[in-house]
């Protein structure tokens, strides 16, 4: 019941010294921020994917490994998304942002609005136009790769092994010192930081094996399509229902053409098998996404007062809202939920055609890009 919303915030100027209000602390900002399109959990300040105006993308997934999670509040993986978008204009950029503020302030503080605690390491997936790289940490420790072709994904454990292209210089020394590696074989880091096998890695039935084979499935021919279908994927748990349920989903496409446009599909609602994946394009003049927007409560909010999380207000925006009732209808109604489903995906299939001419035409009609996102959520509300 996680309500995630999608919100844009423009490009800003910040005066020397300014201080910056995360999720649990407070940092330094910084003099100039991008313009970002986050889908975060409406309760924190950070985000669990985005995107910023110069097409560099971050997603982030819980990870945990043998080293203990630290129970004092710091920064959120969350919050580490959101930092690398609003500061770094390449992949590698955002990277090295995330892994100085997590030198700087540490990672920690409850990822779950209740008294119950849920925490977590956190692994990051980063890309731009011409790059991408897989970062995971471990506490303060942390190693990157660069993926250099093919597909790749990450999920809730630790996945890179010995291609290791950065990493925390003491990485190595801080494992040979727990005893986790003896400094003589191969250094791996998934097996040294977690009990994964990391030869089974990729044939167990996880998350992540699982996201493997789906995407190697397509591995050559992949398009913003077929990402969705993945990512509705329930079988594989990709999309998963239960306890924890997928409460959001993105898609992008990061053209290496300069001169087009990157694209941004969102939900902004649970469950992307009954979701619409809806475009945004940064372009100047994009003002907020109100119907996805969820509603604030300043200083009263029960996240901001110690004891933290002692109330649960109603963050659902208007979107949410609708899309929930309209979901009871889908799973109770089978003549008008079916109907009600093939509506919406028609509206998808329709958008997904519209972004493509943009793509193979390379021509933007700036007056109708600017609601693009706010105009396709119009018309799923009136479908629902």
């Amino acid at each position: 019941d996680e309500v995630q919303e999608v919100v844009h915030f423009p490009a800003a100027a910040h005066p020397p010294g300014a201080a910056l209000e995360c999720t649990y602390i407070e940092i330094e900002q910084v003099e100039k921020t991008h313009a970002v399109v986050l889908s975060r959990p409406a309760w924190l300040w950070g985000a669990e994917m985005g995107a910023n105006e110069h097409g560099v993308c971050i997603g982030n997934e819980a990870v945990w490994g043998r080293e203990e999670i630290c129970d004092d509040e710091a920064l959120l993986g969350m919050d580490l998304v959101r930092l690398g978008l609003e500061r770094a204009d390449t992949a590698e950029k955002a990277l090295t942002i995330i892994v100085d503020l997590l030198e700087k302030y540490g990672q920690g503080g409850n990822c779950m609005e209740s008294h119950m605690a849920f925490t977590y390491h956190n692994s990051f997936l980063i890309a731009d136009r011409k790059e991408a790289w897989v970062l995971e940490t471990s506490g303060k420790y942390w190693a990157a790769e660069k993926v250099e072709g093919g597909v790749r994904n990450i999920s809730n454990q630790l996945s890179i092994t010995t291609k290791i292209d950065r990493e925390h210089p003491e990485l190595k020394e801080y494992a040979k010192s727990k005893g986790w590696w003896d400094g003589k074989k191969e250094f791996d880091f998934a097996a040294t930081y977690s009990y994964v096998n990391t030869a089974r890695m990729t044939t167990s039935r996880g998350r992540y094996c699982e996201g493997y084979k789906l995407l190697n499935k397509h591995k050559g021919s992949i398009t913003s399509e077929i990402m969705m279908e993945i990512l509705r994927d329930k079988e594989s748990g990709i999309n998963m229902e239960g306890g924890f349920m997928t409460t959001g989903s993105m898609v992008s496409v990061l053209p290496q053409q300069p001169n087009l446009p990157c694209i941004h599909f969102f939900t902004g609602t649970p469950d992307p098998a009954r979701s619409v994946f809806k475009p945004f394009i940064f372009v100047p003049g994009i003002t907020q996404l109100l119907k996805t927007c969820s509603p604030t409560f300043g200083h009263n909010d029960p996240v901001k007062k110690q004891p933290r999380f002692q109330n649960k207000p109603d963050r659902r925006h208007e979107l949410y809202k609708k899309h929930e009732s309209a979901a009871v209808v889908m799973e109770t109604t089978e003549g008008k939920g079916k109907e009600m489903l093939k509506e919406i995906q028609e509206l998808e299939k329709q958008k997904i055609s519209e972004m493509e001419s943009i793509l193979q035409n390379g021509c933007l009609d700036m007056n109708e890009v600017v609601n693009l996102f706010s105009q396709c959520v119009e018309e799923e509300l009136k479908i629902y």
